[in-house]
């Protein structure tokens, strides 16, 4: 296949069918909003009940199907997750009353050294769902936690709290990882990310999918597993209770199941949560902004349910703050974004196109102004070794088109070259130490040099990007087509065609080392799990180095 019908294919993959996106309702769509917006008196630990009667253990049995998480760790606590659902892909199932649920937090996996453990309420209104914000721990210090409902017991969790504020810290184990499709592959990398042992895990978006069963195809047989089936007219995930089957489904794999076990996770999304390509309000194929605003309010309020998140994270309608900042001690600044919920929309449309007028407007952003300004002073604030920009979109220049011709791919930052100009220029103008992006999205695995002119092949770096493949989307064949732009593009060192991956990072104060870990074959689950590359990045050295 040449590269331009491998593009177009590409393309068509990941487009929405618009004849079927036309058909949404502004009726349906309406009905979303329905009880979004109502909220569980109280859902942190030591809880007391918000409503009578409270359940401990109700007619319907809950249980753990879902499994357990951990996420967002600082020196003295962590966030501990879980949701009762007996019949996950059917709502949950559990009944309509609030549930009390016991948890333990211990030094120890067989719970015989237990340092808090309480009592918190699993609410309907969250789908019964537990979002403990538990403090009072020691820094940089490994716990394990479950939960109990009547004579229930959950999973048992690992997770680990982040070195104190300052603190000398001579090492940090993270893998990375994004786009996790259930009918592309199963989900092999999240085993072998859960044997890792990780420090923490970061995921970079696209956690779950939102097509109909077979919407994005991408082997003649059909998908490998299929997903649940969505009752309405577009057969798209657009509803609050089919976001929570969809989130669901993904979380009864075992492999992800136990990826969530092993370390602490911080999140963020990028489309298919909730659409693909929407920018802010603006649908893929501009529905009225309402009711795509309603899609996207119960698309983000399961999101919430179903992740490791502070009740500060809370959705409030369609708009929910997700970017944030953690430090490590003082070896790393983790600057969580978020590049979807506040961006223009494409500026000269999606898919390849010649830049236009509206991509060089200094007024056309990403981030968002309000999200664009806290991370430039995040950055200037912060004193740590490494700062990582964890975001989702490709940050290094990608022209993808051959010959004289221009086209830039309109989800990228490459779409928003003004919005990246300003950040890129803040990092050398400001002196930020040794600022790594690293990022999913795109399916397959980059690592970039980072300049201020993308002209100029002689350039220094002022920075690297690192990019992990997907988790399963593409499936098993290769996108080889951005293979023929890369001599175009010196600064991409490394690109691998692959799906079926993630990306770890071995850190010390003097050396970033990426290893790029693939999944040999996604059609098996049992599947073997190789590094087919590694390189470095040097302190005060920008740039892909070999490791």
């Amino acid at each position: 296949m040449n590269p331009i019908d491998a593009r177009v294919r590409y393309e068509r993959l990941l487009s929405h069918s618009a004849d079927r996106r036309r058909l949404l309702m502004s009726g349906a769509a309406a009905a979303t909003t329905v009880s979004f917006f109502g909220r569980p008196t109280r859902v942190l630990g030591q809880a007391t009940p918000e409503a009578s009667p409270v359940a401990t253990h109700g007619g319907s049995s809950p249980s753990f199907t879902l499994g357990v998480a951990s996420g967002d760790p600082t020196p003295d606590g962590v966030v501990l997750w879980t949701r009762l659902a007996p019949s996950p892909l059917g709502g949950g199932g559990t009944d309509p009353i609030p549930y009390e649920v016991r948890w333990e937090l211990a030094r120890d996996d067989g719970f015989g050294d237990i340092v808090q453990s309480g009592r918190a309420i699993a609410s309907p209104v969250l789908a019964h769902s537990v979002h403990l914000d538990v403090t009072g721990l020691e820094p940089a210090r490994e716990y394990y936690y479950r939960f109990m409902l009547g004579d229930e017991v959950s999973p048992t969790g690992r997770t680990k709290t982040a070195p104190a504020l300052g603190a000398e810290v001579e090492r940090l184990r993270f893998g990375f990882a994004s786009c996790s499709m259930w009918e592309h592959g199963w989900f092999t990398a999240y085993r072998d990310m859960a044997e890792q042992g990780f420090d923490l895990i970061l995921h970079l978006g696209d956690y779950i999918y939102e097509y109909e069963p077979n919407g994005y195809d991408v082997r003649e047989e059909g998908p490998l597993r299929e997903h649940t089936g969505e009752d309405d007219a577009t057969g798209e995930t657009d509803a609050l209770v089919e976001y929570r089957n969809r989130f669901a489904q993904y979380r009864t794999d075992p492999h992800l199941q136990a990826a969530h076990a092993s370390a602490p996770w911080v999140v963020t999304w990028d489309d298919h949560e909730t659409e693909n390509d929407y920018a802010g309000g603006m649908s893929e194929n501009n529905d009225p902004v309402p009711s795509f605003l309603a899609r996207r309010a119960a698309a983000y309020q399961a999101y919430y349910e179903h992740m490791p998140l502070r009740p500060s994270s809370m959705p409030q309608g369609p708009d929910m703050q997700l970017y944030r900042g953690l430090p490590y001690g003082n070896l790393a600044e983790f600057v969580v974004l978020d590049t979807r919920q506040y961006r223009d929309d494409q500026p000269c449309g999606d898919g390849v196109n010649v830049r236009c007028p509206a991509a060089l407007d200094p007024n056309t952003t990403l981030l968002g102004p309000e999200q664009e300004r806290w991370l430039l002073q995040t950055l200037d604030a912060s004193p740590a070794r490494w700062n990582v920009l964890a975001q989702q979109v490709m940050m290094a220049e990608l022209e993808q088109a051959e010959g004289p011709s221009e086209g830039y791919w309109g989800d990228s930052w490459s779409a928003y070259p003004m919005a990246r100009n300003r950040i890129l220029s803040h990092l050398t103008s400001r002196g930020i130490a040794n600022p790594v992006v690293i990022t999913g999205d795109i399916h397959t695995a980059w690592a970039n040099d980072l300049l201020a002119d993308w002209t100029d092949a002689a350039a220094a770096p002022i920075g690297t990007e690192y990019i992990c493949t997907s988790i399963s989307a593409g499936g098993a064949e290769p996108a080889t087509f951005f293979e023929a732009y890369l001599p175009d593009h010196p600064f991409i060192r490394f690109f691998d065609p692959n799906h079926g991956g993630y990306t770890s990072v071995d850190l010390t104060p003097d050396l970033w080392r990426t290893d790029f870990h693939q999944v040999a074959s996604l059609l098996d689950p049992a599947s073997t799990v190789e590094i087919v590359a590694s390189f470095a990045t040097e302190a005060g050295r920008p740039g892909v180095q070999p490791a």
